[in-house]
């Protein structure tokens, strides 16, 4: 730790200096020079003088998130532990409760559950307050450490405090830790309707699509009438599958595009596969805890008019972020570019607005569900949408290695989840039509589209 710390000093120092000759020309450097130097004088101050004994490596690691998290709410610092937990997640393989958070104002609020976990199970709900962990404060916490204090051994318990909307008083939920493996597509007939559920984007989701659009081909054949694509509360997850999923239906064109602070330097990913399902009428559900990689899957196939987009406002995340790995000391995730739909726009802190607005419904007591109560824009530190303000954008990183930019590893990541795991693959129980409101408005316009079709 000696020598990291002396490396820090050395290389701080070189960059003082180097930020000090490039900058004179400029009439900056005494600026740029003073704020090093406060940097060093908090940093011994701390070290001397704090209430307490502080290693240099947690002030180091405190300086630097703190750097990262004050740019906007998804870039932060990841240690190496939780590089790897990443790495792991990414993989369709997670490990603690099974829900895709981030911290809004001092708490963590949840963004979705993941089908078929604790969190899940237990009644989570996309827009939920956490506010307490086993009856510890979350508020002072930064967003790792909620995480963390999540995680544990498998069968343990969890007590959760949180507040919903609707709810005149805090709940008290009890989670048990599991480990799932996570199953991102799932399908079934609607009749002859296939319906398709994506929960998250992993590196299993293209292969699990394909599969269940080849199950459902076979068993109605040339009486397939369309596909529903449900992307509600899915948080997101890999650039590359929501490109590979809109490819599946799309013949040419467009899927998304990304740019970075620097407008000439665009980024444009088109269709590659053409479309399985022949043109056949399709819809897309989504809802306020549909974001980012799902918001670029129904963007797309909206912008083109291949599929009617049907539900409630998405999330509205529409930033890029390029996780940099930093050798042995983990790795950053920094915000490096906004993403576009085919027609130009940007949903950052908006959403994707749906075709037709279908509120949920509960049909058990005719009570409608808001189902965006949050957004990316009430997010402390959000960015600005670039179509209205093009300066407010992040830095980009030209490193092909650090940007996992290949067709094969292209990585959107989304906010830190906090998810279960198991070795067995446990089947959900899906909502059916008859009992998920938006699921029964989407198969009957949709039967309408086929009839719409035949007679044309």
């Amino acid at each position: 730790m000696r020598k990291y710390i002396a490396t820090l000093v050395v290389s701080l120092a070189i960059v003082s200096v180097t930020l000090f000759s490039a900058t004179t020309s400029q009439g900056k450097s005494s600026d740029t020079y003073k704020q090093l130097n406060l940097f060093g004088d908090v940093f011994e101050k701390i070290r001397s003088q704090y209430v307490r004994d502080v290693t240099d490596e947690e002030l180091i690691e405190a300086a630097i998130n703190g750097m990262l998290s004050s740019l906007d709410p998804h870039s932060s610092y990841l240690t190496a532990k939780s590089f790897d937990d990443m790495q792991v997640q990414t993989k369709g393989e997670y490990g603690g409760l099974g829900m895709e958070v981030t911290l809004d104002k001092g708490v963590v609020r949840v963004v979705s559950p993941i089908d078929d976990t604790p969190a899940s199970r237990a009644g989570i709900q996309a827009g939920d307050y956490i506010t307490k962990l086993d009856g510890e404060q979350v508020m002072g916490l930064t967003l790792t450490e909620a995480v963390s204090k999540m995680k544990g051994e498998i069968g343990t318990d969890i007590v959760m405090t949180v507040i919903r909307k609707g709810e005149k008083a805090p709940l008290e939920i009890t989670l048990t830790r599991d480990t799932i493996t996570i199953k991102s597509v799932r399908h079934r007939l609607e009749g002859e309707v296939g319906y398709i559920r994506i929960s998250s984007f992993t590196e299993k989701t293209e292969s699990g699509l394909l599969e269940a659009l080849d199950k459902i081909k076979e068993e109605l054949g040339d009486n397939l009438q369309g596909v529903v694509l449900d992307l509600r509360n899915n948080p997101g997850g890999l650039l590359n599958q929501s490109i590979a999923v809109s490819s599946t239906f799309l013949e040419r064109g467009e899927v998304v595009s990304t740019r970075t602070r620097n407008d000439d330097h665009v980024q444009r990913f088109p269709a590659r596969k053409g479309d399985v399902i022949g043109g056949k009428p399709m819809i897309i559900l989504i809802n306020g805890g549909s974001a980012s990689a799902s918001e670029i899957v129904a963007g797309a196939l909206q912008d083109h008019r291949r599929a009617v987009v049907v539900g409630t406002q998405s999330f509205g995340k529409g930033s890029v972020q390029t996780v940099m790995p930093l050798g042995a000391n983990g790795a950053m995730r920094l915000t490096t570019a906004y993403y576009f739909t085919p027609s130009g726009n940007s949903i950052q802190g908006e959403g994707i607005t749906p075709d037709i607005l279908v509120e949920q419904i509960r049909f058990d007591k005719t009570e409608q569900i808001n189902s965006r109560s949050r957004s990316e824009n009430d997010l402390r530190g959000s960015l600005a949408n670039p179509n209205g303000d093009s300066d407010d954008t992040a830095d980009q990183n030209d490193n092909e290695a650090a940007e996992e930019n290949s067709e094969s590893n292209s990585n959107e990541a989304t906010d830190d989840s906090e998810v279960g795991a198991d070795k067995k693959d446990k089947e959900p129980v899906l909502t059916t039509a008859q009992d998920d409101y938006q699921l029964n408005y989407a198969i009957n316009l949709l039967h309408g589209m086929a009839i719409a079709r035949n007679v044309d």
